[in-house]
């Protein structure tokens, strides 16, 4: 598919896909997408999940189709003749998703998007990570990792990495996180609590994590406030590309290591990090590599 690919790192932009589910608007991030298909029946599999309608091979690759209609309890009024496949890689899978329609792409700020509040993701519950106005349409922007977590719990985090780990020293060095998805705040907090780091700060955005580190700057000592920063890359008002650029450019807080913890880490986003001079980045679920990772910065 081709976009037009943000080529400068740390502006805090990005560009959205927007396509329809029923007659709803909703949006995914284009890093996020590998490929547009028209849509093709898939070959059903026997007791799978109820949102998975089957496989497809659309070359040398056998993927999975969800039905965002079943995932979002939409009603299919059936075919339209413009019903497509939005073909995704993010945490090491690729994954179609079936869709009414594709409308086309807007780059737009995070600055402009908005966290859905408590009404909308109650308990975690929620598949919105973000709201964005354009022109007279509201885009929800979905969170496909809990879409995908939901049809198959194995693709999370799992605690289970981290205890495999063995037996480890309590660390209270202080940890500074930036992640928007409650499900997956509440699980890297399990983690590091399970791994024996007990001093945990936890921020809904990059720019909640930034507003923050400011405060630390003005508070005196940014060592005894802030070890590390693990953060998102995908987040609403900042995200962690625009967060990574900020403290590294920043003589006060440029030594604190930043890890980049994300859905999105493959070759392209590699590159981009490293150029805004991140420390480590890690693709989502790898949680035991995370904690090995702060473990080399922390002990």
């Amino acid at each position: 598919m081709e976009t037009n690919i943000l080529l400068e790192s740390g502006t805090n932009e990005l560009e959205i896909l927007e396509f329809c589910v029923g007659n709803q608007h909703y949006g995914i991030n284009v890093a996020k997408v590998k490929e547009i298909l028209p849509y093709q029946q898939p070959t059903a599999v026997p007791n799978s999940h109820p949102s998975i309608e089957g496989i497809f091979m659309p070359r040398n690759e056998i993927i999975t189709v969800v039905s965002l209609f079943k995932s979002l309890n939409i009603i299919n009024n059936g075919a339209t003749g413009k019903e497509m496949m939005v073909v995704t890689n993010f945490n090491q899978l690729s994954i179609g998703f079936h869709v009414s329609s594709v409308l086309g792409i807007h780059r737009v700020s995070w600055k402009d998007i908005t966290k859905p509040d408590v009404t909308l993701n109650n308990n975690g519950a929620g598949v919105a990570t973000g709201i964005v106005k354009l022109g007279n349409k509201l885009i929800i922007i979905l969170d496909f990792e809990k879409i995908v977590a939901d049809v198959c719990p194995a693709t999370s985090l799992k605690i289970d990495d981290v205890k495999n780990l063995g037996q480890r020293d309590r660390n209270s060095k202080p940890i500074l996180i930036a992640e928007d998805s409650p499900m997956l705040e509440q699980l890297i907090k399990d983690c590091l609590l399970e791994a024996g780091y007990t001093n945990i700060t936890i921020t809904a955005n990059g720019q909640e994590a930034w507003n923050l580190l400011e405060r630390y700057k003005l508070s005196g000592s940014i060592e005894n406030k802030v070890a590390c920063v693990i953060t998102d890359i995908e987040m609403p008002q900042m995200d962690g590309h625009r967060l990574t650029k900020l403290i590294k450019t920043d003589n006060a807080l440029k030594e604190v290591p930043v890890v980049l913890f994300s859905s999105l880490v493959n070759e392209e986003m590699r590159a981009k990090g490293k150029l805004l001079g991140a420390d480590a980045q890690i693709s989502k679920p790898e949680i035991g590599i995370l904690v090995q990772t702060i473990d080399q910065f922390l002990f």
